[in-house]
């Protein structure tokens, strides 16, 4: 007889099991992710301390005034502070991130960089604060949509990254001329057997060019077509770089880079 499909025993343990990354890089990632999921709630932290204090903008109530948002109707017990402010922030965030840079990993700083790397994530999230209230502002389900989206590109590609053959995507990234395949980014060699695609090696930089490019010329011509053109260019470059970022993680990590 027919068998009916729904009677089969699925295995999804087998789903994602990943028998290709060993497993101290797959604790490494989950450490990564762990990171970027505390990143995402101090940013949102940060975000919403701007959006219902105004403490960091410019336009507001006065003292003992009240404005309503698409938070509901805030107090304003205090003026905003100088725009300055959003400047020192802005530049707050930036010194964070060098600093970070510069501080070599190691067992003994790694609680210091999780904290700079927090101060960065908070500091960023002040400065989205305009954006944000301008979007509320618009329609505030603006902002559950764009956060939904993103989170499903961002799993969906991150999963096709950890699913694909290992190094498959490095090329994304590499340098062209390389000869029998593209250049590792981590100048460990070529990388093996490299997918045939439609997108050249080194997509990614040069479609960043091209961005920046055309965002100038822009700025003289104010064409709604370029403008459109380049936004759905951007999404596209950036769901190549979670692939190729995730995939370059993993092989950092299998070459005993665990920061």
């Amino acid at each position: 007889g027919t068998m009916n499909v729904f009677d089969r025993n699925i295995n999804f343990d087998a789903l994602f099991k990943f028998s290709h990354i060993s497993a101290s890089t797959q604790e490494h990632l989950k450490r990564v992710y762990g990171s970027f999921a505390l990143c995402m709630f101090v940013a949102a932290a940060g975000a919403y301390v701007n959006v219902v204090t105004q403490l960091f903008q410019v336009r507001g109530a006065g003292a003992g005034g009240q404005r309503v948002s698409g938070w509901g109707v805030v107090s304003s017990p205090r003026p905003p502070l100088a725009p300055q402010f959003s400047l020192l922030t802005g530049l707050g965030a930036l010194g964070l991130m060098i600093w970070l840079t510069a501080t070599p990993h190691s067992k003994e700083t790694e609680q210091k960089r999780l904290g700079m790397l927090a101060g960065f994530a908070f500091l960023t999230g002040i400065n989205l604060g305009p954006l944000l209230e301008m979007c509320i502002s618009i329609n505030p389900s603006i902002i559950p949509s764009a956060f939904l989206g993103t989170a499903a590109v961002f799993t969906c590609f991150s999963l096709s990254a950890l699913f694909a053959r290992r190094r498959s995507f490095l090329y994304l990234g590499g340098e062209t001329g390389a000869p029998g395949g593209c250049r590792d980014p981590r100048g460990d060699g070529d990388v093996p057997n490299s997918p045939p695609s439609l997108l050249p090696p080194g997509f990614l930089l040069s479609g960043l060019t091209l961005m920046l490019l055309s965002s100038v010329v822009n700025a003289f011509v104010g064409s709604t077509w370029l403008f459109t053109a380049n936004l759905y260019l951007g999404l596209m470059i950036m769901c190549g770089f979670v692939l190729f970022d995730t995939q370059l993680i993993i092989e950092k990590a299998e070459g005993g880079d665990k920061d």
